[in-house]
């Protein structure tokens, strides 16, 4: 095969990079729904959301940024609507079903959200959200007085996420009321440690020391 002559090689070889630096751009510059969501832009990305669905029913992406910042807006039926619309076209995305348990959850339907939150666990054991669903399980756990299951929850919810330090003071406080309190203490303790300004951890493991002493 003959080569191409120096000039018409070079010619050709920088309309390619012309036409590959323009598609990048063009990708750049296309408004991005989930981008504009992890930027803590909820409107927008609800309005970008909103486009990407309407010029493709079935975008799962779309649907899923869309419902996140929905639920940051606090509209929750929306976000219910859509999530819905979402697991009819695929009712085995693990987004969708854990951002179901979340709209259960903020509506206070402990029950479905509990449901919602066990299967996403039982589908996707490692997957990016896991340690949110077990969050949100000891969450209702002790929102309905069952403290030690609350703890095998967030326990779980720590070991995902071991720098978050609510998460320690709230797995401490289910160890408070289900009077385990030598790991209430460890888990307040540890709260602190990460974080020294978090009140709620401070008051509690005050309350601990003053309950371990009168025993």
């Amino acid at each position: 095969m003959t080569a191409l002559p120096t000039k018409r090689a070079a010619s050709v070889a920088a309309a390619a990079v012309f036409l590959l630096c323009a598609s990048a751009a063009a990708q750049q510059a296309r408004p991005d729904a989930l981008a504009e969501f992890r930027r803590g832009n909820y409107e927008r990305a609800v309005e970008i959301g909103l486009g990407e669905i309407a010029a493709n029913g079935r975008n799962m992406d779309a649907y899923v940024a869309l419902c996140r910042a929905l639920i940051r807006l606090g509209r929750h039926e929306e976000a219910m609507r859509f999530a819905n619309t979402a697991r009819g076209i695929n009712r085995h995305d693990p987004r969708i079903i854990g951002i179901l348990g979340e709209i259960y959850f903020f509506m206070g339907n402990n029950s479905e959200a509990l449901r919602y939150f066990q299967h996403y666990v039982n589908i996707a054991p490692e997957g990016s959200n896991v340690h949110m669903a077990y969050f949100f399980i000891g969450e209702i756990f002790i929102r309905t007085g069952r403290f030690r299951r609350a703890d095998i929850a967030l326990t779980a919810a720590v070991h995902k996420m071991p720098g978050n330090a609510e998460w320690w003071a709230r797995l401490a406080f289910a160890r408070e009321r289900a009077g385990d309190l030598a790991q209430a203490v460890a888990a307040y303790e540890r709260a602190l440690a990460l974080n020294s300004r978090l009140a709620d951890a401070q008051r509690g493991l005050d309350r601990v020391r003053v309950a371990l002493a009168g025993r």
